[in-house]
């Protein structure tokens, strides 16, 4: 967990998203992450999490849905979703807070 404290301290924003590869919306969404990590650059970053290698971390952030997307900024959660977004909707969501 000590690892993950110093993923979300960062000043750019970070898109977590929260993954099972038996899990067909998860998987679905690895070529959407690829577009919004092209298109941030070094502006933010993009974390995928495989909630079975990290069921501590899974169950203490309550992750229930698959997948499930948060964005943090300086260690605070800014937004949080469950389900499938499209990469234009996370770019706009985190041009926000660029």
């Amino acid at each position: 967990m000590s690892k993950f404290g110093e993923l979300i301290e960062s000043k750019t924003p970070v898109l977590l998203d929260f993954y099972a590869e038996w899990n067909e919306q998860s998987t679905a969404m690895h070529a959407v992450l690829r577009d919004v990590a092209a298109a941030l650059g070094d502006r933010g970053k993009v974390i995928k999490i495989d909630v079975d290698k990290n069921k501590e971390l899974s169950q203490a952030l309550r992750v229930k849905g698959l997948p499930t997307l948060m964005i943090y900024k300086n260690g605070e959660m800014i937004w949080r979703q469950s389900g499938e977004q499209d990469a234009n909707t996370l770019i706009g969501i985190l041009n926000e807070y660029i």
